[in-house]
């Protein structure tokens, strides 16, 4: 499990957090990422950036991976999602929960 401060470094990029969004209910490989998120900014974003990207990711847990042949596949991880923000509710605003 990871704690408070880590998730919260890694959902503090503006590009990490489209990305998540992105993955959302879905499977995507870094190519379909990359494609998605060049028609939502108006700046171009490189595989590379979102490979970086997406090892802080996984790096947190915040994200899945899946292999198929030399292509890896990612999705978000709702469950660590939803316990980080249930422990960050517990941490900030127990009297909420």
């Amino acid at each position: 499990m990871i704690d408070s401060v880590t998730f919260a470094k890694a959902i503090a990029d503006d590009t990490r957090q489209k990305i998540m969004h992105s993955l959302c209910c879905e499977w995507m490989c870094v190519s379909d990422v990359v494609d998605r998120l060049n028609k939502q900014m108006a700046d171009g974003i490189t595989q590379p950036t979102v490979s970086h990207h997406l090892s802080i990711l996984r790096d947190a847990g915040l994200v899945d991976t899946r292999r198929e042949g030399k292509q890896i596949f990612y999705t978000l991880n709702q469950e660590v999602v939803a316990l980080c923000c249930g422990q960050i509710m517990q941490l900030f605003a127990p009297e909420k929960v």
